[in-house]
């Protein structure tokens, strides 16, 4: 009797164990907000995966930026945040700077030939062929006059004694800005010796090197493990290293105004650290504006998601049949709702979590696709062929170039399509 009674109970364990770990039915119908938008880009034609930017929340965006910046510190676009010029030039005009930051050789050509009138600042160290790329593509003529207008960053003695000898070929002068490692530890100047090496070498050809200041990025701040440090204090750190190379500067070369050169600081991630005390004259930032999810983060609260992935619904079947067994057909469903439907869409495996309408999943068992990705949903789930599934992208640099030209949205609808930068 005791030994059935104990097999008893054990039975009712499992099964009380497997109806407690059985997954919940999420799905839902759009948000009236996606509702809406699916049914404008059902009406406008939008026949494949699109990148969508909705100008209302990037207004906020912009808006908040403006309010969390130090009001000593100008403003610097990160271009490769934005990679199109039509939504690059709204960012300016609406955070009210010509500076931008540029990452990518083919992007500065753009940059000098439809904003020459901006003033340029290299995120990272180009290789040397790059960057006479650069000057052989630069139109002839061009407004952009880069011995005033653009800043090379400069990692390394080795590198400074190659974009020397560039200059002396080319006969011009070249603005060079230091990076500093103020401890992301991703390369850059680590002591007051690599400086003075660099600075003997810019102070001896001053008819081709002009050093205008100093990069010092800082998102590892906010991503370190509070185990190893609170954020304010590894902020408190890499202000005090970039200190240091301030002071340096002052004390060893006098000749040198400080309050001219370019102290550049920050990102999307930290921008808000700075807004009480900084040693930077000019703070950087773009995905903030546009959000994606990467940055979700405590330091960005009160930001919107202001950029979207749309793409179509190809195939609508009912269960999920998955090659080789499939004879299990029947049973996912029965298991879990969430797999009584499988949709499948044009195009996938992009880096962005699906949101409208909820309850979306990718089916790890039949796998990814970039062609017809799948998704299963629940009957709870109200989307049929055509209409479209929504993304919000991880990130918006390599994301954004993957859809030909963005689609901007105002008060819901579409507006002119914006081009993207090439590459």
């Amino acid at each position: 009797m005791k030994r059935r009674n104990f097999i008893l109970s054990s039975i009712a364990a499992v099964v009380a164990a497997i109806t407690l770990s059985k997954p919940k039915d999420v799905g839902s119908s759009y948000s009236p907000t996606f509702e809406r938008l699916n049914q404008e880009l059902k009406r406008n034609g939008s026949a494949g995966p699109r990148l969508l930017v909705d100008l209302d929340a990037l207004d906020l965006n912009i808006s908040a930026i403006k309010s969390l910046l130090n009001p000593k510190c100008d403003f610097r676009l990160v271009v490769k945040s934005l990679p199109s010029p039509d939504l690059l030039r709204y960012a300016m005009q609406a955070a009210d700077t010509n500076k931008l930051m540029v990452f990518h050789q083919p992007f500065l050509n753009h940059i000098a030939e439809k904003f020459p009138s901006s003033d340029v600042l290299l995120g990272k160290p180009m290789p040397i062929a790059a960057a006479e790329l650069f000057y052989q593509q630069l139109a002839s003529g061009s407004q952009f006059i880069p011995s005033n207008q653009l800043q090379w960053l400069i990692d390394s003695s080795a590198r400074l004694e190659q974009y020397l000898i560039m200059a002396k070929r080319l006969g011009t002068k070249l603005k060079v800005n230091f990076e500093i490692d103020v401890g992301l530890h991703r390369g850059g100047l680590t002591s007051t010796a690599m400086l003075d090496e660099l600075m003997r070498t810019v102070m001896a050809n001053r008819q081709h090197l002009e050093f205008s200041g100093f990069m010092g990025y800082d998102p590892h701040v906010v991503k370190l493990p509070k185990v190893i440090s609170s954020k304010e204090t590894a902020y408190r750190k890499s202000q005090n290293i970039y200190r240091t190379f301030i002071a340096h500067i002052e004390q060893g070369y006098p000749s040198i105004d400080i309050e001219s050169l370019c102290l550049n600081g920050a990102g999307s991630p930290t921008i808000a650290m700075h807004q009480q005390e900084t040693v930077a004259n000019e703070l950087a930032a773009g995905s903030c504006l546009v959000m994606p999810t990467d940055f979700d983060i405590p330091t960005l609260v009160g930001f919107h998601p202001a950029s979207f992935i749309a793409t179509p619904v190809l195939k609508k079947l009912s269960g999920t049949t998955i090659p080789g067994i499939e004879f299990a057909a029947g049973y996912f469903g029965k298991w879990d709702a969430n797999q009584k439907n499988t949709f499948f869409i044009y195009g996938g495996k992009w880096m962005a979590d699906y949101i409208e309408p909820s309850g979306l999943k990718e089916n790890s068992l039949y796998g990814q696709s970039t062609n017809q990705q799948i998704v299963n949903g629940s009957d709870g789930v109200t989307l049929n062929v055509d209409d479209h599934v929504f993304l919000r992208p991880h990130q918006s640099e390599f994301v954004f170039l993957q859809f030909g030209d963005i689609l901007p949205i105002r008060n819901g609808k579409l507006r002119s399509p914006w081009p993207i930068l090439q590459n």
